[in-house]
């Protein structure tokens, strides 16, 4: 039997027999009655027993420990209390549940913590109908789903976890884009950060000495315990992972100063509900609630906040610093020039062929981070348990299903369950597969502590509050919401906080989408005031809602729009007033709003009816490669991408938004647009 094997009948066998006595019990007594123990040596047992109480106590199950007066470690006692094992007890509404069962569903094979997800839902959702059945209609379509893309990132992604909960320093090679090298990095991982559609760790560089931000798509090669102790470091008690989830992409290094930005009157609304959490906002004159405002925020990315002012154009000033000023005008003069008169680009070689930024891998089944086998195992005890004792035969393949095994993993997890036991003949069940393709259970007297959901492991735990952060406040009854608060509250503490945190996804939208998603549920017409950034003007807008998507942007709701005779999407956080009609319409069978979820929500790349031939600086290609695919490669160490594109006024301020390093060489139409709207904001 596989040493695995053995540790986890161990563990299982312990805590039925800690639980079975309901008294504080010795070593000893542990040794001789509980399976696996009673063959070792004292010193075998001693460390045995030590290294599954650490690993028991790392996942969340704490064993209680008496000792004597004189300290003497032979005569301690031991018990586990049954709110150290056992879930409490969580009262779920059947809305709240229909949102967990709808969560998975749109997850379930492409969220990296899909496993654990899984797991969660089985035990929160105890003696209730399955969460796992599929939904019967979706108002709800994810573009982005926190998935790890691939094997190897996978794989890289389960070993930083793997470290963040086990408290090990890791090793890896990593590509510094703003030094172009590749070079060892030593790190105390504290966090993970889903942002943007890709994953980063937050932790400790030990040549920096310092916090730092690593993108996960960036680490080469392998990552690689530094030691091999149990434990290498301790996380700082005064680390705070929260305020990286609401940071704007200019406040993603360290602050080097503060800027105050004149935001028109027009926008300002818009502004200050996508970037609110990143400064503050005054009215410029206190009398005029709708005009000008000043908005105020920390930087430590000057590019990102230039990039972003520029994309603004007209309806934003930079008033301070004064530098930071200069160099804004600095970069619009380049803009210019560059799109004045000939542009002559160097010589230079198609580029090779490489796998497209914008596509993830789809994931593998063998590199998604994976729970402990000890929790499917305490789910499938659960599982059986309750169907032993109501009499029920199991269907093997809806097993398989529920627990998303195999069927080999499945004998081998029923295998182990069945000699889990504490000597004298005392085992928890019995259970086997007959060969009509059914499992049949005999629940033993010493089942009980079996017969309740155990607590949510640490993995699961993150995986089911992340899942929830990820979908926001996007379902017609806002169920998500609820149910992570009980979740916090049954927990004691929040997930969020023990190393996977989801970024917010744009603004606060919140009372805007529960209106919206409602309205789609009740097949209501809506009427939208939305503000279109390109063509700087606002439309309004009667159409059918039918679904809230998320993309690389934020949410968008998916409308049919009878003015147009097709579908179309409208950013959130563009809508600055929505009104639900008292008009109903019927869903159209043509209709499906989560059929573009694949494409441009996900890759980010929109339908176009024409191509951009650009050129791409020498001192910004290594990013640009992250981001496009790169049809030429020039001798000066340039780049020549093709950006596709609908309308001209999106392309010129995708161009724009890179401040000078962006080059339009064709078509001629476009280049001029990019020069005519820079000289016009020079003159601004």
């Amino acid at each position: 039997m596989a040493k695995d094997t053995e540790k986890l009948i161990r563990q299982l066998s312990l805590i039925s027999y800690l639980m079975a006595e309901r008294r504080p019990v010795t070593a000893l007594e542990i040794r001789r009655d509980v399976e696996g123990y009673s063959g070792m040596n004292e010193d075998a047992f001693a460390r045995r027993f030590y290294a599954d109480r650490a690993e028991l106590e790392s996942l969340g199950i704490q064993l209680t420990i008496e000792r004597p007066g004189d300290g003497s470690a032979e005569q301690e006692h031991y018990s586990l209390r049954s709110e150290n094992f056992h879930l409490p007890p969580i009262e779920f509404t059947d809305e709240e549940l229909a949102s967990l069962q709808l969560a998975l569903s749109l997850l379930d094979g492409e969220f990296a913590y899909a496993e654990p997800l899984r797991l969660a839902l089985q035990q929160l959702s105890w003696g209730r109908p399955s969460p796992l059945e599929e939904p019967a209609a979706r108002l709800v379509g994810l573009g982005v789903t926190a998935q790890a893309g691939g094997r190897d990132p996978s794989q890289r992604l389960a070993k930083v976890e793997s470290a963040i909960f086990r408290n090990k320093t890791i090793t890896f090679e990593y590509h510094s884009l703003h030094r172009d090298v590749v070079e060892p990095r030593k790190v105390d991982p504290y966090h993970l950060l889903f942002r943007g559609g890709q994953f980063y760790l937050l932790g400790r560089d030990h040549e920096k000495d310092g916090l730092r931000v690593f993108r996960l798509s960036r680490i080469r090669d392998k990552v690689a315990y530094a030691t091999k102790a149990e434990h290498d470091f301790r996380r700082p008690d005064d680390f705070d992972p929260r305020p990286y989830g609401d940071r704007a992409d200019w406040q993603m290094s360290e602050a080097v100063g503060t800027a105050r930005i004149r935001i028109a009157g027009r926008i300002a609304w818009q502004v200050e509900r996508a970037h609110g959490r990143q400064g503050t906002f005054a009215p410029v004159d206190p009398a005029a609630p709708e005009g000008d405002a000043i908005f105020t925020t920390e930087y430590g990315v000057a590019r990102a906040l230039l990039g972003w002012v520029m994309r603004i154009g007209e309806h934003a000033e930079i008033l301070e610093p004064a530098a930071l000023r200069d160099e804004y005008r600095r970069r619009l003069e380049s803009v210019r020039d560059r799109h004045t008169g000939p542009f002559l680009a160097a010589p230079g070689r198609p580029a090779e062929v490489r796998e497209d930024p914008g596509e993830a891998a789809p994931p593998t089944r063998d590199g998604v981070i994976r729970p402990e086998r000890f929790a499917r195992l305490v789910t499938l005890a659960s599982i059986l348990i309750h169907a032993g004792r109501a009499q029920e035969r199991l269907e093997v393949g809806e097993l398989i299903g529920r627990l998303n095994v195999s069927e080999a993993e499945l004998k081998d997890d029923i295998n182990v369950l069945n000699v889990v036991n504490f000597g004298g003949g005392s085992y928890v069940l019995y259970a086997e597969i007959a060969d009509d393709g059914y499992v049949d259970v005999d629940p033993e007297p010493y089942s009980d502590h079996f017969a309740r959901p155990a607590r949510l492991l640490p993995v699961e735990a993150k995986a089911l509050v992340a899942a929830i952060d990820l979908i926001g406040d996007h379902f017609p009854d806002g169920s998500l919401a609820a149910v992570r608060r009980k979740v916090v509250d049954a927990l004691g503490e929040d997930p969020l906080e023990h190393g996977l945190q989801v970024a917010h996804g744009g603004g606060d939208d919140r009372e805007l989408s529960q209106l919206i998603s409602r309205a789609a549920h009740d097949r209501r017409v809506i009427e939208l005031d939305y503000y279109k950034p390109n063509e700087d003007e606002f439309s309004h807008r009667r159409v059918e809602p039918y679904a809230l998507i998320n993309g690389r942007e934020g949410w968008y709701v998916a409308a049919y729009d009878p003015s147009r005779e097709d579908v179309r999407h409208f950013r959130l956080d563009r809508i600055r007033d929505a009104q639900v009609l008292d008009e109903t319409f019927e869903r159209r069978p043509e209709v499906d709003p989560a059929a573009d979820v694949a494409g441009w929500p996900r890759t980010g790349e929109l339908p176009a009816s024409r191509t951009a031939r650009v050129w791409v600086s020498p001192e910004r290609a290594r990013w640009e490669r992250e981001r496009r695919r790169i049809s030429e490669e020039l001798e000066d160490g340039a780049l020549v991408t093709r950006i596709a594109f609908a309308g001209v006024d999106w392309l010129v301020r995708e161009v724009l938004t890179e401040i000078g390093d962006l080059v339009v060489l064709e078509p001629p139409d476009a280049r001029e647009a990019v020069r005519a709207t820079a000289e016009r904001l020079l003159g601004a």
